[in-house]
């Protein structure tokens, strides 16, 4: 007999032994030699109150075995003769079409213009140490995508766009802790996630496909409505049948490109703003109710926060306990900062994303000009006054949070974990009113909801412009584009996702759409 329950355990109680097993005896009323084990389903903690737990949600296995195998099994097989699916990109939409396809009996031949999660290393270095962007292997570009070597959350909403728990799944399959699939935030952490990564890209060779690193898109050749062959930068062109576009938010080229050929493209609503960084044991304290060092059980502790300020939400955005602030340009003169943890998130600060809700529709009429890319082009010129006043380098523009809502320059900045350096700089004033009166406003409302978090000890690092994506490419129900026919835009950059687990589920979706009818 299986019975799921819920627990609720105190600190003290998960340093004992067995402390699961007892407290399932004593809630179903049953004599613990009679539980033969007890599966975790979901663990969080709550932590509301002063007194701190943790809750489980847990399968207790009376009188019979925990079943050893996943439920979930994945069958790849030999593609090397089987009909292609070209896919452009290879981050978590790619990799994930890639591998459907193998399920479905197709071959994926990936185009990713990036380098593979090695060589990507040297390319990062570069930007953090020599302040210089390869344009096409960098935080955003190559294997993996940007969440390789950004971060790795796994947390989703997105609960009703496929199988969550086979994506997860899937990602133990190939060598992720098994850990994600009962966090309630899960995360696998930019240390791990190159490896599970790699191991990915091996499965899709091992069975026939083809990945092509260094080798961008430039063109498409178009007839009746379908794209006949693919043309890259190296000069050779590739006939295709079906393509599986998964470039990104970030890949701004292939949005050009789209627009020059009057393939239907939209501009979408996104968000921008700031990164603001606080020494990680603020946050513990905050949130933990404690003072000094957080009690040893208990993870680096993360925040959410949202505020309405003048019809705009402003709001947290991928929030990076004990983590680092990365260099996330995507080409020189430009300066773009993200966010990522390692595994056990034990770096000494705590950083997040504090952004603006933009309205393409309303909030932009001096860029009308530029039609479906009116947002990418106010993206861009943020990045360009952030590069401007950073230094003319991948230092990136800074204030204290204090002087940044008071309004003042900074004449010194706190100790950042942002590689390449900060430089002082009024952005209270140099940031669109639009967004920086309302950052103020919310920074101020997020200092009301938790007592500490406004603090001349935080740094507000600019600029986070890359959430998601100013552009969509629509497509219909069979998940292709009204005008091609056989290309299917997918994850982050077609509009479709917003993170590694819902991307992954559409570039699964899309995989199912593109041979459906092969």
């Amino acid at each position: 007999m299986v019975k799921e329950i819920q627990l609720r355990i105190t600190i003290e109680e998960e340093k004992q032994p067995d402390i699961l097993a007892k407290k399932s005896a004593i809630k179903l009323g049953t004599n613990q030699d009679d539980i033969s084990g007890v599966k975790i389903l979901r663990k969080s903690i709550d932590a509301r109150k002063p007194k701190i737990f943790f809750n489980y949600k847990v399968a207790v296995y009376i009188n019979e075995a925990i079943p050893e195998t996943s439920e979930y099994n994945f069958n790849y097989q030999d593609v090397s003769k089987a009909k292609p699916i070209h896919i452009i990109g290879f981050g978590p939409a790619g990799m994930y079409a890639a591998l459907r396809c193998i399920e479905l009996g197709y071959k994926p031949i990936v185009l990713e213009r990036g380098k593979n999660v090695q060589d990507r290393r040297r390319d990062l270095r570069a930007i953090n140490q020599d302040h210089f962007v390869n344009e096409d292997s960098n935080y955003c570009f190559g294997e993996g995508g940007a969440g390789t070597y950004s971060d790795g959350k796994l947390y989703t909403r997105s609960l009703k766009r496929g199988d969550v728990r086979r994506i997860f799944e899937n990602l133990v399959y190939h060598g992720a802790t098994d850990q994600i699939l009962v966090d309630a935030h899960p995360h696998i952490g930019t240390n791990k996630l190159p490896k599970v990564v790699q191991n990915i890209r091996e499965t899709i060779l091992e069975h026939g496909g083809e990945i092509h690193f260094e080798t961008r898109v430039t063109d498409f050749n178009i007839k009746d409505h379908q794209i006949k062959a693919i043309q890259l930068q190296n000069g050779s062109e590739i006939a295709v049948d079906k393509v599986i576009l998964a470039t990104g938010h970030s890949a701004r080229d292939i949005f050009y490109l789209l627009d020059k050929k009057q393939i239907a493209i939209q501009a979408k609503s996104f968000a921008m703003g700031v990164r603001v960084e606080h020494p990680q044991h603020i946050i513990d304290s905050i949130q933990y109710h404690c003072s000094g060092e957080r009690p040893d059980l208990l993870p680096a502790a993360s925040y959410g926060l949202v505020e309405q300020v003048k019809e705009r939400g402003v709001y947290s955005f991928c929030m990076c306990p004990g983590g680092f602030i990365v260099p996330a340009a995507t080409a020189n003169g430009e300066v773009v900062v993200n966010g990522m943890s390692p595994s056990k998130r034990n770096n000494l600060y705590a950083n997040s994303g504090i952004v603006v809700e933009i309205n393409v529709d309303t909030d932009l009429p001096k860029y009308e000009q530029f039609g479906a890319l009116k947002g990418l082009e106010y993206q861009k010129n943020l990045e360009r006054l952030a590069f401007t006043a950073g230094g003319r380098s991948q230092t990136a523009p800074a204030q204290r949070l204090t002087d940044f809502v008071e309004g003042r320059l900074s004449t010194s900045l706190n100790d950042c974990s942002y590689q390449p350096g900060l430089n002082s700089a009024p952005l209270h004033s140099l940031l669109p009113k639009f967004i920086g009166g309302r950052l103020r406003k919310g920074f101020e409302a997020f200092g009301r909801k938790m007592k500490g978090y406004y603090t001349t000890e935080a740094n507000v690092v600019g600029v986070e412009s890359r959430t998601s994506s100013p552009v969509s490419i629509p497509r219909n129900e069979q998940l292709h584009h009204p005008q091609i026919t056989n290309l299917y835009p997918c994850g982050e950059g077609g509009g479709y996702a917003g993170g590694i687990v819902s991307a992954a589920m559409d570039g699964e979706r899309s995989a199912e759409a593109a041979t459906s009818n092969l």
